[in-house]
């Protein structure tokens, strides 16, 4: 299933605005949240292709948000890559753990990331 909508998840604005910048201009549509309770909500709202999910942010994180996505019915398709400053072996072990799909860490290499967008796709 070829990945046309992203649902960018990150508490920090400029990260937000950078992704959905890169995104839209390689024709993706970008949906964004703040948070990991925005994000799970959005999730099943919004049915995105593709998660992309920030690890470090205020009430619910990447992780528990990660992990309440991949154990929905109705959103355990969607592919997750994480993409945070956590950068520790552990970090990423725990990550797949909860779901994930893929684990990048920032700042995060825009032709890296599409790349990997692509290989999901």
């Amino acid at each position: 299933m070829p990945i046309k909508k992203i649902l960018v998840v990150d508490d920090s604005p400029t990260e937000r605005f950078a992704l959905t910048e890169v995104l839209t201009q390689h024709g993706y549509e970008v949906v964004t949240a703040e948070n990991g309770e925005e994000a799970v909500a959005k999730s099943k709202t919004e049915l995105p292709d593709l998660i992309l999910m920030d690890v470090v942010m205020p009430g619910m994180n990447g992780y528990q948000a990660t992990r309440t996505i991949s154990r929905n019915d109705a959103t355990k398709a969607i592919p997750i890559i994480i993409c945070t400053t956590k950068g520790q072996e552990t970090d990423r072990i725990w990550g797949v753990r909860q779901g994930a799909h893929d684990y990048l860490v920032k700042p995060v290499a825009h032709p890296e990331l599409l790349d990997r967008i692509q290989s999901l796709g």
